[in-house]
């Protein structure tokens, strides 16, 4: 069964000559239930904007995004926001972590948006991302692999079912870059939740079994993941 499905998708963006730009042409896209797999693309190609499209993020100039059975574009914004909150968890290259609350905080705010704050589940995340000794750390005192971890408990705390991942270790050194890989997998497998994961890193590419070209010219070919 699929638990997203994607058709005839597309977005352009106005360039400075004030003609548009399209930056994504999708035929057809599938992800199986829990499956966990690796899109692979240069900077620039297009990938962010598609993870910001299945998020719901931007709007497409056409086509349709099904989520969980239930199509992106029928929703009004608030309950595309509550999809989102539901569902899908994000985990940013940037990490966006709120640099004024503690790692805590960071978290039980991640569960305010979806269904209810549950603090003894977000120190548990905390804990399992080894970062059971940090809870009342802020950003600003962790290094940049301990604010992944962060951002890694944030994006699991509503237990989604769809996990996007955008170069998720691009801000990271070889070493943090593996583990918080090999975390993000483990924890995603342990939650029964399907990985869509961006990335123009060889090593992180190489780790996956599914792996799908996004070229330049932003065309996915039309193949369903296996779960």
């Amino acid at each position: 069964m699929n638990l997203l499905e994607i058709s005839r998708l597309t977005k352009s963006f106005a360039a400075p000559d004030g003609s548009e730009r399209r930056v994504i042409h999708i035929s057809r896209f599938a992800l199986a239930d829990r499956a966990q797999m690796a899109l692979q693309g240069e900077s620039g190609s297009g990938k962010t904007t598609f993870l910001n499209l299945v998020a719901g993020i931007l709007k497409p100039d056409s086509g349709n995004i099904v989520i969980a059975n239930q199509t992106m574009s029928a929703l009004t914004e608030p309950q595309r926001d509550r999809l989102r909150a539901g569902v899908m968890g994000y985990i940013f290259q940037a990490f966006n972590l709120l640099q004024g609350y503690t790692c805590l905080e960071n978290v039980l705010l991640g569960m305010s948006f979806g269904t209810g704050v549950d603090r003894t589940f977000a120190e548990t995340l905390l804990r399992r991302v080894g970062l059971g000794d940090h809870l009342k750390h802020y950003p600003r005192q962790l290094s940049a692999g301990q604010q992944q971890r962060v951002a890694v408990a944030r994006a699991l705390a509503n237990k989604p079912k769809l996990i996007l991942a955008d170069e998720p270790t691009g801000n990271l050194d070889p070493r943090n870059a593996q583990e918080a890989l090999a975390l993000i997998r483990e924890i995603c497998r342990e939650n029964d939740a399907a990985l869509l994961l961006v990335s123009h890193d060889r090593e992180v590419l190489a780790q996956f079994e599914r792996v799908q070209k996004f070229e330049r010219v932003n065309q996915i070919p039309g193949k369903e993941s296996e779960p």
